[in-house]
């Protein structure tokens, strides 16, 4: 059945407006941005069956343009889309950030820093670098790893937070596995940057882990 013939209040579009977003699935929020379906398949029909092709909404987002043009039903104009979408929400909690008041809370920026890392592929490593107030001043990533590792320079991040006259830092990074537990490597890393902003009066007041849907805070658990 086309969802032109459901009763109102069971389109997606219909009850996003009256319910808000947060009352859809995963396919029908995916169905009202692919717009129409297939010939087999409405855009509902269409969603569930790409989900379940891949297993789930994070795998479809992160399909590579020919992984995902491959796939029945989409093509290069639908991966323009989901793309450009994901890039809005990426920008608005950025925008949030940016005009938020002083970071008092280390997890008010743990949504911002999620929206960056969770798309990647292989492990990443950055830095949101506060001023006195704390006060955002940027997130730069500042290392590149592969699937279960990433080399950090502790001098590189000293480098730049003096570059950028910081006061404090929130690190983090992901890890594509999914799993947010940080390893004991993470636990030394986050020292040994400690000490080394330490020295130049830079204070690191959290260590965020980004898995799937789930992060670790180092300053919740009482490691900072």
């Amino acid at each position: 059945m086309a969802i032109k013939d459901w009763p109102r209040l069971e389109r997606p579009r219909e009850r996003l407006l009256a319910a808000g977003p947060s009352a859809l699935s995963d396919a029908e929020l995916l169905a009202t941005l692919l717009g129409t379906g297939t010939g087999k398949r409405n855009a509902v029909d269409l969603a569930r069956h790409l989900l379940s092709c891949v297993g789930s909404l994070r795998a479809l987002l992160e399909l590579s343009q020919q992984e995902f043009t491959s796939l029945p039903g989409l093509g290069t104009a639908r991966y323009v889309a989901l793309q450009a979408a994901l890039e809005l929400s990426r920008r608005y909690l950025k925008a949030r950030l940016d005009r938020s008041d002083p970071i008092a809370d280390p997890r008010s920026a743990t949504a911002y820093l999620s929206a960056q890392f969770k798309p990647l592929r292989r492990e990443v490593f950055g830095c949101l670098f506060l001023d006195t107030r704390h006060q955002v001043i940027t997130f730069e990533t500042l290392f590149l790893g592969t699937l279960d590792a990433a080399t950090v320079h502790p001098r590189e991040v000293v480098r730049r937070a003096l570059e950028l006259n910081a006061a404090a830092v929130i690190l983090a990074h992901n890890h594509p596995s999914g799993v947010a537990e940080p390893s004991q490597a993470d636990r030394a890393l986050t020292r040994r940057l400690s000490e080394a902003l330490g020295l130049i009066d830079v204070r690191v007041i959290d260590h965020v882990v980004i898995g799937e849907g789930e992060t670790t805070s180092f300053a919740e658990r009482g490691w900072l």
